[in-house]
């Protein structure tokens, strides 16, 4: 229960923030869709791979099952490297 609660991507610092409105105003779930399709479109127009990839959706993946897993076990769980 400890630690941050809310993290604000408007920080100047954030990859995004010029796109959006002044810093310490919150962005939606709806928004990351948006910079997931600026992310492809640069992909296919720089005609390099995108990112996020396949890889690593897997290795998402892998920490949530783990996660599950952790909860019903009761227990740390490794995740192994791919």
């Amino acid at each position: 229960m400890q630690g941050f609660r809310r993290v604000l991507a408007t920080d100047p610092a954030h990859a995004y923030a010029e796109a959006w409105w002044p810093p310490g105003h919150t962005i939606g779930f709806e928004h990351t869709f948006i910079h997931e399709t600026v992310e492809l479109m640069q992909a296919i127009a720089e005609d390099r791979p995108a990112v996020p990839n396949f890889n690593d959706g897997v290795k998402c993946q892998q920490v949530q099952e783990a996660v599950d897993l952790s909860i019903a076990e009761r227990r740390w769980v490794r995740i192994e490297e791919l």
